[in-house]
């Protein structure tokens, strides 16, 4: 322990900083081990399990500058594909505090990270953590009576609330439903029917032989719990507009990017990419679409407003952001380019 101590202190101390500059002791201490960091948080994967045809669990080892999370949030995952760092939110299904992460990533048709993930991810893998954000999650004092609702990859938020009660000892009334296209596309289906105190219902949108038949209804509330006192849901839009339909008390989570319409929003402004010396004309879709159409590469992940990994700087003008409608101010600062589009001429250092 007295080591592992004075090397974080040595490491740390601005002597060590100014002879390893201008990069950094970590860009030293990852050629020993890639995970050896002060300052970026990193992890190892240690197992790799598919436990469905379209999905893959990674249980991560992480570093010591990994801050933790809280039970529904969501983590930026790094991996380097083809050269190139790729970014995306994922949400641990561990319980808060638990010493590993558990990421269950479903995948999705033309998903580049999910794909890749499936396919490549390997135990001693390492990958990069950033930005835990993220309001769906519980409150300090536990509601007595809380339906969690759930549909494909957007168990894995509802989990990692579950296992954080569980650990805690919850007394709570506890009931789920998770939709899933099949059984067999079901995640975590074992342990949540072998979970005491937990009313589990399954509803399959594919194929026959669940609890619950059809779309989430009146019927499947007063199947699982009638009158929670909170309800819980992530999954697709549809499912969150359907809980909230009938569950005025919703508290609610989706990862899916959103629609925009070009040619409602297009400006016609001039856009001044500075750093690349490319300027056009507004087409009304987001920046980073219009950068990427232009051949630009800029760093994105979510393409959603989640991750942060696409900000860039905007040295004039004014953008709107799609998801919150927030107009920004005529000075410099930085803005997420993947939900953000021109009010007349901007200049963007990119």
């Amino acid at each position: 322990m007295f080591t592992q101590t004075l090397t974080k202190r040595v490491l740390a101390s601005p002597l060590v900083d100014l002879l390893t500059g201008p990069h950094g002791v970590d860009r030293y201490t990852e050629l020993v081990t890639p995970t050896w960091t002060l300052g970026e948080a990193r992890a190892k994967v240690v197992a790799v399990r598919r436990q469905t045809p379209r999905s893959v669990t990674l249980t991560l080892a992480p570093n010591r500058a990994f801050a933790g999370f809280r039970a529904g949030q969501h983590i930026n995952l790094t991996v380097e594909i083809d050269g190139r760092r790729r970014t995306r939110p994922y949400s641990p299904g561990s319980a808060e505090g638990a010493p590993f992460i558990e990421l269950t990533v479903g995948r999705h048709d033309g998903g580049l990270v999910s794909n890749y993930l499936y396919e490549r991810a390997r135990t001693g893998m390492v990958v990069g953590l950033d930005s835990v954000g993220g309001d769906f999650v519980l409150p300090d004092i536990r509601p007595r009576r809380i339906l969690f609702v759930s549909g494909g990859s957007g168990i894995t938020p509802v989990m990692s609330m579950l296992r954080t009660m569980r650990a805690e000892g919850s007394d709570r009334e506890i009931g789920f439903i998770h939709y899933a296209r099949s059984a067999e596309e079901a995640c975590y289906r074992d342990e949540l029917d072998a979970m005491p105190n937990v009313a589990v219902l399954h509803g399959y949108t594919r194929s026959g032989g669940a609890d619950l038949n059809g779309h989430f209804g009146r019927d499947h509330l007063a199947a699982a719990m009638p009158e929670p006192d909170a309800v819980y849901v992530c999954g697709p839009p549809a499912l969150v507009a359907a809980v909230r339909e009938h569950c005025p008390n919703t508290i609610s989570e989706s990862f899916v990017p959103p629609t925009f319409n070009a040619s409602a929003q297009a400006s016609g402004g001039r856009i001044a990419f500075t750093d690349s010396g490319v300027e056009l004309t507004d087409d009304g879709r987001p920046l980073l679409e219009q950068a990427e159409a232009a051949g630009l590469t800029p760093e994105s992940g979510c393409r959603m407003g989640i991750c942060h990994s696409c900000t860039r700087r905007k040295t004039s003008g004014v953008v709107k952001n799609l998801t919150t409608g927030v107009m920004s101010s005529t000075e410099e600062e930085d803005v997420q380019i993947c939900v953000s589009v021109p009010v007349g001429d901007i200049d963007l250092a990119l």
